[in-house]
């Protein structure tokens, strides 16, 4: 009888990892979802015509272009505030410091979803 049970309890710790990996499926590439994304730094250069942003990582010379489109959201915000103000575009220009969140695109642009021009306390 402990020879059966022995038999059955191994014969299921091999069995079951192998029925989990025939069984399970991973989504389509399309329907997998986008990982967030994040940047922060220094506007660069500002390009309205292509609705672009070229930011200089804060901590590094590393340069990205940030998308944007109709659907990004614009805000701005002291540093330790709670208080968010919405803005639009025109409001952020070079030298302003700015945190954009989106995904990442194949061609290593973000496209951004919210743009976040930080505020300094005078």
């Amino acid at each position: 009888m402990v020879n059966k049970l022995f038999t059955l309890l191994f014969a299921s710790v091999l069995v079951f990892p192998l029925s989990t990996a025939v069984f399970a499926q991973e989504a389509p590439k399309e329907a997998k979802a986008a990982k967030p994304a994040r940047w922060e730094g220094i506007v660069i250069r500002v390009s309205k015509d292509k609705s672009t942003l070229t930011v200089r990582n804060v901590n590094s010379t590393q340069e990205r272009t940030v998308q944007y489109d109709s659907s990004t959201k614009w805000v701005s915000q002291e540093h330790g505030s709670k208080k968010v103000n919405d803005i639009d575009s025109s409001q952020v220009k070079e030298n302003d410091r700015v945190i954009a969140e989106g995904t990442w695109g194949k061609d290593g642009v973000l496209q951004a979803t919210l743009i976040s021009k930080r505020l300094t306390r005078l």
